[in-house]
């Protein structure tokens, strides 16, 4: 059954897309920058949870070993951006890269359960929604990184009123035609949501696991998150203000 609401603006124009999109195949992306701690444990999980998925690792100009690990995990795509990115641009690249209908977003950290993944491919396949996302039901963050997280989220909601309640949790997936609502930009990942709540996609936000972190330690400060977080929301703003979204083309037949 396909999903509601978006309507690819390839949909009736011949050899381009499929009038029904297919369901069948899924694509699981993990961007890694410095992983070398916990990528190859990371990686393995997640061929062990989805066998039979596509899983393309990302190493988003890595310096460190993340590279020679990703090669060496069986049953795994790995990709490498020759400079660093950053998680929405790694994030990006693995999408276009991947083969799969549905396509699977997570952390490379380890935090994200592959376990979660069954409970939201099969909202999608039902029909449920067209857009699935997880909540971090019982984050295994420090208090500061959880309170900064509340105060952003319902910054984020009154501004852009896209109904979710913990964007900034990693575990998505959309299905492949979704892609060609998005343009890449620094912060992309954190508001997938308000993108296709906009475009008129139905979302579904469900309870997932939080782990700790594997190794390592985060990229990010709050500082940096708040900083950036003011930029984005005005970028995003706007974009979504003169942003076009395509209708279905038909053609003579």
């Amino acid at each position: 059954m396909p999903p509601t609401g978006y309507q690819s603006p390839f949909e009736n124009t011949p050899g381009l897309r499929n009038t029904e999109p297919s369901f069948e195949t899924i694509s699981i992306v993990v961007p890694f920058y410095n992983e070398e701690e916990c990528a190859e444990s990371v990686l393995r999980e997640i061929v062990a949870c989805q066998p039979g998925s596509e899983v393309v690792a990302v190493d988003d100009g890595s310096t460190d070993r993340t590279w020679e690990i990703l090669c060496s995990v069986p049953g795994v795509t790995p990709l490498r951006l020759s400079q660093n990115r950053g998680q929405s641009g790694a994030m990006f690249a693995g999408l276009r890269y991947a083969s799969g209908d549905l396509l699977v977003m997570l952390d490379g950290d380890g935090q994200n359960d592959p376990a979660d993944i069954a409970k939201l491919v099969e909202l999608v396949r039902n029909g449920e929604c067209d857009v699935a996302v997880g909540r971090r039901a019982k984050r295994r963050d420090t208090w500061s990184r959880r309170a900064a997280s509340r105060i952003a989220n319902r910054i984020r909601r009154w501004f852009l009123h896209d109904g979710v309640s913990d964007t900034g949790c990693s575990l998505k997936i959309i299905h492949r035609d979704h892609l060609d609502l998005l343009v890449p930009f620094n912060g992309l990942h954190r508001y997938l949501p308000a993108i296709f709540t906009h475009a008129g996609l139905k979302i579904a936000e469900i309870d997932v696991n939080h782990r700790e972190r594997q190794a390592g330690i985060s990229k990010y400060t709050n500082f940096d998150r708040a900083l950036r977080g003011i930029y984005d929301l005005i970028g995003v703003s706007w974009l979504l203000k003169r942003k076009v979204i395509l209708p279905k083309l038909e053609t003579r037949d």
